[in-house]
């Protein structure tokens, strides 16, 4: 009897808490849905923003510093990630991809020159994006290394995780430098 008496509470348990969610959800708006594009533009973004607040935080004086000989710089790391997105930019609007991957140093002498690149980068491929929009991002390109054919929003995807590897190399930097990254840092 027992049993029967704790099927019957719940199956209705249902009946009366799902109205009192619906109610309790009523007042709120339901989570927005992103399109292709607008993930692709969120994710763009917040790995540009990241990098964008280490290029701007980090002392000019250390950006030379490397961990060890065989690496690149702060800067070079920076420049590096910057100028990678190109091979996204580029392809997306039929241009050629960059000559080299690595952009001099002595191009972009100081701390505001590769900030400047930084934000460049990410503003130019945030446009693209924009100016793609679901439709051309669904598109098909010759990837540039690899030449295989994908879409240009796995190529595009493929970029921001370049940069997020970028990204986590640079935390490295700021750690032995004795330094906390902008977004380690407790918020306000």
């Amino acid at each position: 009897m027992k049993t029967a008496a704790l099927a019957v509470v719940l199956l209705l348990a249902p009946v009366f808490t799902v109205p009192a969610h619906a109610q309790e959800m009523a007042g709120k708006s339901a989570p927005k849905t992103l399109t292709t594009s607008q993930a692709l533009l969120e994710s763009w973004n917040d790995i540009g923003r990241k990098l964008i607040a280490m290029a701007e935080d980090f002392p000019e004086d250390k950006y030379d510093f490397k961990a060890t000989p065989a690496e690149r710089t702060f800067a070079e790391n920076l420049l590096h990630a910057a100028n990678a997105n190109y091979y996204f930019i580029n392809v997306a609007n039929s241009e050629k991809p960059p000559a080299e991957e690595n952009p001099s140093r002595a191009q972009y002498e100081t701390k505001a020159d590769v900030v400047a690149f930084v934000k460049k980068a990410f503003a130019d491929g945030a446009a693209t994006i924009k100016a793609k929009g679901d439709k051309g991002l669904a598109a098909y390109v010759i990837e540039p290394f690899s030449h295989e054919r994908m879409r240009l929003s796995d190529l595009a995807y493929g970029y921001v995780e370049h940069s997020g590897e970028h990204y986590g190399q640079l935390v490295v930097y700021y750690r032995l430098s004795g330094l906390v990254p902008p977004e380690s840092r407790p918020k306000k």
